[in-house]
């Protein structure tokens, strides 16, 4: 196996791409942006080649590849959009096969979020037709998925400042290494702020008391102990938690054999505050010395525990 570690950045425009690779520069990263998939065999050659000077590099490839490589981009090439992505499929799975440990991140975010980025910067959308972010955002949605679907790690970017960004890059760069250690993430939501674009589950726990509505525990923190045990007390959440760590327990086997390296479960609840925070803790709970004794590294983060 190489030794030689390869991130591959891909994402939508306006995801924070350029914020992943200067984070990946910043730790270590030999980084090059916009480079065409089918330049990749030649890179990690070269890399190789380096008498170890070069030990982790990371590349970006996202639909400018496809413009770069074709010079054009419109309906009538759809055929040829599709073969330029196919065969980007085709090369990282001979990479993978040939040995080189290569990780796909993918970027994504939601539209809305995505359109209200590029009113603010005034940008033009590199896909869109006559000016339509919202075209532009679509093809490249569709045509992204090939890439999307080989991904290590998702990383849902639509909630996450610069910062917050680049410190997710950074800790998934410290964790994820070339023995494809198996990472588990269980991220607490508010559907009223969306589902989370990088969840690999979803599982809704609105059925269980809201603290939100018993006057002396609406306004307590996330993490008071009043909270837990309300949101706790009955047969369905210890019923829920039960099934739900055996259902992780279950997969991660399944998973490891697939080559799978990230496994993100999101919980969700109306606003993301108390109900569904609670219930991550708790999993980490149970489940921490387990993963720990499987070799799988255990992360915990609650994207809108602060924002209701």
């Amino acid at each position: 196996m190489s030794p030689l570690r390869v991130i591959l950045i891909s994402g939508l425009s306006g995801s924070g791409k350029t914020t992943a690779i200067k984070a990946l520069e910043d730790i270590g990263f030999y980084c090059v942006d916009n480079l065409p998939i089918a330049l990749l065999p030649k890179f990690i050659e070269l890399g190789e080649q380096s008498g170890g000077r070069i030990s982790k590099v990371a590349v970006v490839e996202d639909v400018r590849g496809y413009v770069y490589h074709s010079g054009q981009w419109g309906q009538a090439e759809d055929e040829a959009q599709n073969d330029y992505f196919e065969n980007s499929r085709k090369i990282l799975e001979g990479l993978k096969k040939e040995g080189y440990p290569i990780e796909v991140l993918f970027l994504d975010c939601s539209d809305p979020i995505l359109t209200r980025r590029y009113s603010e910067t005034r940008r033009q959308h590199p896909l869109a037709e006559k000016g339509s972010i919202d075209e532009g955002i679509r093809l490249e949605r569709k045509k992204l998925r090939v890439i999307r679907e080989m991904a290590d790690r998702v990383i849902d970017t639509s909630h996450l400042n610069v910062h917050q960004l680049k410190e997710e890059i950074q800790k998934y760069a410290q964790q994820g290494t070339s023995s494809r250690q198996m990472v588990v993430t269980l991220l607490s939501f508010g559907y009223s702020l969306g589902i989370p674009y990088e969840a690999d589950l979803v599982l809704d726990v609105r059925f269980l008391p809201n603290p939100y509505f018993v006057e002396e525990l609406k306004r307590l923190p996330p993490g008071d102990p009043r909270i837990e045990g309300y949101v706790l007390q009955g047969s369905e959440a210890q019923g829920f938690l039960e099934r739900v760590s055996g259902l992780i327990r279950f997969l991660l086997p399944l998973y490891d054999r697939e080559g799978k390296t990230h496994l993100t479960l999101a919980i969700g609840c109306t606003g993301g505050r108390h109900r569904s925070v609670v219930i991550v803790n708790k999993l980490a709970e149970m489940l921490r010395d387990e993963l720990q004794s499987r070799g799988a590294v255990l992360t915990v983060r609650h994207r809108d525990a602060e924002k209701a």
